[in-house]
């Protein structure tokens, strides 16, 4: 996972990612539960780590699919919880996407999350999305848990992949209608992938 998540705001789904080589590209993972994981994880991918005080996790809840609006206040220990969460999401993620059956740990961690109070929606007299106030780290949580569980036992459960690339880790559902993603983004590793395998077509270069 060479990519780190970038702030500059875009109306389309998903987040601005950037290279290792400095260029910004779109990933849409397809759920606000697998946006989550591209603050960091578990084990070596904790060097991607972005979730270092409260503030973080309310920037990336302003980057995600969210709708706009939420004013957010997130404690110590929600952060950490976050933290907690989004391991566990990240390896049960990648247990779907390779055919391994989930490890109860990282199941209980996400019903537990997901049977707290979630972010309350409220429509204006208008017909705009508004939030409740009040929220907190506590229900963004919980929305993102109870996302997860819609997503792993859902229509589109079997559709969870992680990048084809040799060097890509990203997660994300496919939910298009053909089925058949396979890269993170197409303008990043999908691109990457046809320069390396058209090079390992011809082979190495003659003097």
């Amino acid at each position: 996972m060479s990519e780190r998540a970038a702030g500059s705001p875009d109306p389309s789904p998903g987040l601005t990612l950037v290279t290792a080589r400095g260029k910004p590209y779109r990933f849409d993972p397809g759920a606000l539960c697998l946006e989550l994981l591209t603050t960091g994880g578990p084990g070596a991918f904790a060097r991607w780590e972005a979730l270092h005080e409260p503030a973080d996790l309310v920037a990336w809840a302003e980057r995600s699919r969210l709708p706009d609006g939420l004013d957010l206040t997130v404690s110590p220990a929600e952060l950490r919880r976050a933290r907690e969460l989004r391991d566990a999401l990240f390896l049960l993620t990648a247990d779907r996407a390779h055919g391994r059956p989930p490890r109860g740990t990282h199941v209980d961690t996400v019903n537990a999350a997901a049977a707290e109070p979630p972010l309350v929606a409220r429509m204006t007299p208008d017909g705009r999305h508004t939030w409740a106030p009040g929220a907190t780290g506590t229900g963004l949580l919980s929305t993102v848990s109870r996302d997860a569980i819609a997503l792993f036992t859902g229509e589109h459960a079997d559709r969870v992949r992680e990048c084809g690339a040799h060097d890509c880790h990203l997660l994300f559902v496919d939910t298009s209608r053909p089925g058949r993603r396979r890269w993170c983004a197409m303008e990043h590793c999908g691109n990457r992938e046809k320069v390396r395998a058209h090079r390992a077509r011809r082979g190495p270069a003659t003097p």
